[in-house]
């Protein structure tokens, strides 16, 4: 077994207001680099991949924009007076070693990866990457007992196939409740919208027993509504968060292969996550930025600032393991 964490005060992020935002080595919401995951709560990690996509690629270099857009991440949450970097110890963990040609090499890396997060009682937050991301790191936190989890995704991404193929960026839920790495019953997908394949791109999400909130059925609730609605659905068991990006609507983040107009607010992106406290989240990720579609940057500070909200809840639970220290 690892030995307890040490004090929150041994992992702290760059101080922004005395080491200029453009300076130093950029890492995830300005958290110091290692690879002792005994120091560690929560790992950031990113998974250069876009091996998964049909369309638009490029999102490979989503983990080194979201890093360099994190840059403006500052340590408290106004809306709810958390401050991740006082409750655990945050870190980056760096990239998993993504294959350039192998899809099947990269997600086998990930899966092993993340399973040594959970060995050391490290709760994962990846940052894609394609959609196929979570897969893998559902994999790794496997433990016996399947998870509830919240997408935030214009599309489902349970097809049974793409393009023949089993895994893609449209399929990995479906092959995650096949794999028992998810309680479908537990699991919502929030914001779907837009152009479809077929009547009801949602029929097989649904089929598998998730809770389908497309962004009509969104406006038509309301988002105190949604919020409740959500909690019902996930429950007091663990959780995992899902964002991909293309659940923005466009004009807040064009940097990103799938858009789909008329979808979610950061505001509102906001709101829902910190609707969400109190929840056991275990894991995350934030996904599908492209940053050559977006020569703004503005997808990857958005990226960056959804991370950060989802990031507080995780640490917001305490951690299974105990520190030694107490916090300074």
């Amino acid at each position: 077994m690892p030995s307890a964490k040490k004090a929150k005060a041994d992992l702290q992020p760059v101080d922004s207001g005395a080491i200029p935002r453009y300076s130093e080595v950029a890492t995830f919401m300005r958290a110091p680099r290692t690879d002792d995951l005994d120091l560690v709560d929560i790992g950031i990690f990113g998974v250069p991949t876009d091996l998964g996509l049909s369309n638009r690629t490029g999102a490979r270099h989503g983990p080194a924009a979201v890093r360099e857009g994190s840059r403006l991440i500052r340590r408290f949450n106004q809306s709810t007076g958390t401050s991740p970097f006082d409750a655990v110890n945050i870190a980056d963990l760096g990239d998993v070693g993504a294959h350039p040609y192998d899809l099947n090499e990269t997600i086998e890396r990930t899966a092993k990866f993340v399973s040594r997060l959970r060995q050391h009682q490290v709760k994962p937050f990846a940052v894609g990457g394609d959609h196929v991301v979570p897969l893998p790191v559902l994999r790794g936190l496997h433990d016996a007992r399947p998870l509830g989890m919240l997408q935030f995704d214009s599309h489902p991404d349970t097809y049974d196939t793409f393009y023949g193929l089993k895994v893609t960026h449209a399929t990995p839920f479906r092959r995650a409740v096949e794999e028992g790495l998810l309680d479908p019953e537990r699991v919502v997908q929030l914001g779907l919208r837009g152009t479809q394949f077929s009547p009801d791109d949602s029929s097989g999400s649904k089929e598998l027993g998730f809770t389908v909130i497309t962004y009509d059925d969104y406006e038509a609730m309301g988002r105190e509504k949604a919020i409740a609605r959500v909690r019902e659905v996930l429950g007091d068991g663990p959780v995992y968060i899902t964002y991909d990006v293309d659940g923005l609507d466009p004009k807040e983040a064009p940097g990103t292969s799938a858009l789909e107009p008329g979808g979610f607010s950061m505001r509102d992106s906001q709101v829902i996550l910190r609707g969400l406290r109190g929840l056991d989240v275990v894991g995350g990720d934030v996904c599908e930025v492209t940053p050559q579609l977006d020569p703004t940057g503005i997808t990857a500070v958005n990226a960056a600032n959804l991370m950060f909200e989802i990031v507080c809840l995780m640490a917001e639970t305490p951690p299974p393991a105990h520190r030694s220290g107490t916090s300074p």
